[in-house]
């Protein structure tokens, strides 16, 4: 099974593997003009251009896997769901601590710690997916293993 992604994610993807695709033709032509340059062992230019296409492709490689496993969810409109959905707000409290957060939860490319949005795929955004508000989850984190409780699902 592959990520969980909304429609946008998605199309945001397919946009950015566009791109990569069209950026082929420039980094080939890059090659062809450093390949005129001369002797290629000792070419910078042609082995910086080598490199930039070896990564392109690795990166359109990675995103056509992405793409291809997609599994497309909705994001459910405010209070229409009382589980835990990507696209979800998730407000939940450790119970050693008592301390409170509050975090979306989105696809792994879409993922954001500084704005709170955490991945289906880190180890508190999947255990609180297909969650209720009142249920306690237990998530293994650098600190050891954490009671969350959900307090609320917006």
């Amino acid at each position: 099974m592959g990520e969980y992604m909304t429609k946008e994610s998605f199309e945001k993807l397919k946009t950015k593997l566009e791109a990569l695709k069209k950026k082929r033709a420039v980094i080939s032509k890059t090659i062809g003009e450093a390949r005129d340059g001369g002797d290629l062992k000792e070419n910078s230019a042609y082995h910086a251009a080598k490199e930039e296409q070896g990564l392109n492709e690795m990166r359109i490689r990675e995103l056509e896997g992405k793409i291809e496993s997609a599994t497309i969810v909705a994001k459910l409109d405010k209070g229409e769901g009382d589980i835990v959905t990507l696209g979800s707000t998730v407000k939940i409290r450790a119970l050693d601590t008592e301390r409170e957060n509050e975090y979306t939860i989105v696809s792994e490319d879409e993922a954001d710690v500084l704005e709170n949005k955490i991945s289906t795929q880190s180890p508190i955004g999947g255990a609180l997916l297909n969650e209720k508000v009142g249920a306690v989850v237990e998530v293994e984190v650098p600190r050891g293993l954490v009671k969350f409780k959900i307090l609320g699902i917006k």
